[in-house]
């Protein structure tokens, strides 16, 4: 279904950015609908986005920079003071194949190198896909009803709470289950995201969701519960959206983790290549 010979190209890394800030403006859209227009701000820049939705959120970030020239520094001035009004840091995420000129520019305009986040894709054969497995031994895949909606948040929100072995750097920010819970009800009333929840010996035992965009399959918001974890539940997740993806004709699957993590070691082990990763620049809102 795949190969890990995928080569990081600048072409390749514009297209997965763009792919991300589109993730970001959707759940911004579906924020914007919860908590109106006065709170959500959403502005377009240099080929990328940056979104605010709601203190301690992770969607409050800049996405997609580094391939359509360097911001202009009125916007930036704009964004910065908005991000400061609602007391929240500015937050950029670039891409080690994006422009050098931004990072120097963010430097000299007082963010910070926070941390790191890895960026791996795996290379789809849309026309040889077999059909998506339902699973595997004692777990099974399922598509989410909306019955299911209360079970699948409770399971990806309390598994992303319990994070699993880490042999690299922690986190730079950590969120509560509050905050957790608000953001992927966003996702679930987004269009276009899909979500999945995986079944062992008659328990729920993992959840994970899905966004095709352009012919990429974004795997997003994966979490095993932990009375569930070293049972092969994220393999067979990840095993099942791979092969839809492949069989709507995706080419192209990518995943983003943080830097030494399980999930990390997980796609490797399943075919995929770390293409780039991202340098996570935060700046401190004004006193």
């Amino acid at each position: 279904m795949g190969s890990s010979g995928v080569f990081a190209s600048g072409t390749l890394a514009r297209r997965l950015e763009r792919a991300e800030a589109g993730l970001i403006e959707d759940g911004a859209a579906a924020a914007r609908r919860r908590l109106g227009d006065a709170q959500v701000l959403t502005v377009a820049i240099a080929g990328g986005v940056a979104v605010f939705t709601e203190p301690g959120s992770p969607f409050n970030k800049f996405a997609g920079l580094g391939f359509d020239g360097v911001p202009d520094e009125r916007i930036l001035d704009h964004i910065e003071r908005e991000f400061s009004a609602r007391g929240t840091p500015v937050q950029i995420e670039l891409s080690s194949l994006g422009d050098p000129e931004i990072a120097r520019l963010a430097t000299r305009r007082g963010y910070q190198l926070v941390g790191f986040e890895n960026v791996l894709g795996l290379h789809l054969a849309p026309n040889n896909a077999d059909a998506p497995a339902a699973g595997s031994g004692s777990i099974s895949i399922a598509p989410t009803t909306p019955d299911d909606d209360r079970a699948w948040l409770d399971t990806v929100t309390t598994g992303f709470l319990h994070p699993d072995v880490i042999d690299g750097p922690p986190s730079h920010e950590s969120f509560d289950r509050e905050t957790l819970e608000r953001v992927y009800l966003d996702t679930m009333a987004a269009p276009g995201f899909e979500r999945f929840l995986a079944w062992r010996a008659g328990e729920i035992a993992g959840g994970a969701s899905l966004r095709i965009s352009g012919g990429v399959a974004q795997l997003c918001g994966a979490a095993t519960l932990p009375a569930h974890r070293r049972r092969g539940v994220q393999s067979a997740l990840l095993r099942h959206r791979l092969a839809l993806a492949a069989s709507r004709g995706c080419d192209l699957a990518v995943v983003t983790t943080q830097p030494g993590s399980k999930s990390q070691e997980n796609v490797q082990r399943s075919g995929f290549s770390l293409l780039y990763v991202r340098a996570i620049l935060v700046k401190p809102p004004h006193k």
